[in-house]
């Protein structure tokens, strides 16, 4: 039978009225008899109901977390991050992977507005900008999590991804390569655009012609980017380097590699982007520009959490400048054209 705030008083010897202090962590109460009731919710493993404090208007100590998908390693970084973070500050996690379909991000909003959270961060790719905009009408806190939306007023917390594009197509141009390769995902992305845009700057300041036939679009996953790479690496005239625009996609284009007999470096440069933990143990170590994922985890759980307790203060915009992590899978091209 499940413990009820009746049981808790009836053996700590207090009032309901003094659980609900304890509870809410309001109230006069002195810190023994605080301690004493905390005691007695652990040993009867009392839990204290969500959906009741939320009918009552109060917090429910839970936020809303939507991201693409759980299984990429960037992305479970970033939950973790998070959720660390969230718990510090007495917050448990709700995570929707959406696979960036509107209408899964549509449902998991309704779900999580049913579940009264506190507030959401969304970290998807979300094309219904109208949707968030409802949120914030209706003054459920949200942030915006490795992407922004300048339109909405909401917190948000991203890196430079142009800047981050650039720096890994410069490195491979300091290297000697001019038939460098570009493999995205979905460009309707913001933050894919850009890292293609970097990707175009660094070609234009160093004179090299820019190729169509070295851009490639892949589904969100290392198979897509192989199939990329099998279609850039078997053209008459291959590319030396390519840049992937995230390391889940670097791990594919070394499998088409290795699938074809080349050898990465020296056959094939290979950038990535994000610097997840595979980067380091993947054969050989990714060069990659690295987004400080524990960093923005916290950072934008912070405002939200800022919101939620209703600091008043205009959103913030935060964006951080992301590294070039130089490592083993980039070298001199063995011909320079």
């Amino acid at each position: 039978m499940k413990t009820t705030i009746y049981d808790i008083a009836k053996a700590a010897g207090v009032s309901i009225a003094t659980v609900s202090k304890v509870i809410n962590e309001t109230g006069r109460i002195s810190a023994e008899t605080r301690e004493r009731v905390k005691e007695i919710m652990q040993e009867m493993d009392y839990q204290p109901s969500v959906v009741a404090a939320a009918l009552t208007g109060k917090s429910t100590f839970t936020i809303g977390l939507l991201i693409p998908d759980l299984a990429n390693p960037f992305y479970a970084e970033i939950a973790r991050a998070v959720e660390d973070r969230g718990q510090e500050l007495g917050f448990n996690l709700v995570m929707c992977s959406t696979d960036n379909k509107p209408s899964k991000e549509a449902q998991y909003i309704s779900l999580l507005k049913q579940k009264k959270v506190d507030g959401i961060i969304v970290s998807t790719g979300f094309s219904e900008e109208a949707l968030l905009q409802s949120l914030i009408e209706q003054h459920i806190p949200i942030a915006l999590l490795a992407r922004d939306m300048p339109s909405l007023e909401a917190d948000s917390v991203k890196v430079d991804d142009l800047w981050g594009g650039y720096r890994a197509v410069s490195h491979l141009i300091e290297l000697g390569h001019r038939r460098i390769a570009v493999i995205a995902e979905n460009l309707k992305l913001a933050n894919m655009r850009e890292r293609v845009q970097g990707y175009c700057r660094a070609l234009s300041e160093a004179d090299i012609p820019f190729d169509d036939e070295l851009v490639e679009v892949s589904d969100f996953s290392a198979e897509g980017a192989k199939d990329c790479a099998y279609r850039l690496l078997e053209r008459p005239k291959p590319p030396t380097a390519i840049f992937a625009c995230n390391d889940l996609l670097a791990t594919g284009v070394i499998r088409a590699a290795r699938e074809l007999g080349l050898t990465i470096p020296w056959d094939l440069s290979v950038v990535g982007f994000d610097d997840i933990a595979v980067a380091e143990i993947v054969d050989p170590p990714l060069t990659t520009i690295n987004q400080p994922i524990a960093r923005m985890g916290r950072q934008v759980i912070d405002l939200l959490v800022e919101e939620i307790r209703g600091l008043k203060r205009i959103p913030r915009k935060v964006v951080l400048t992301p590294e070039l992590v130089v490592r083993q899978s980039t070298t001199f091209p063995r011909a320079v054209d």
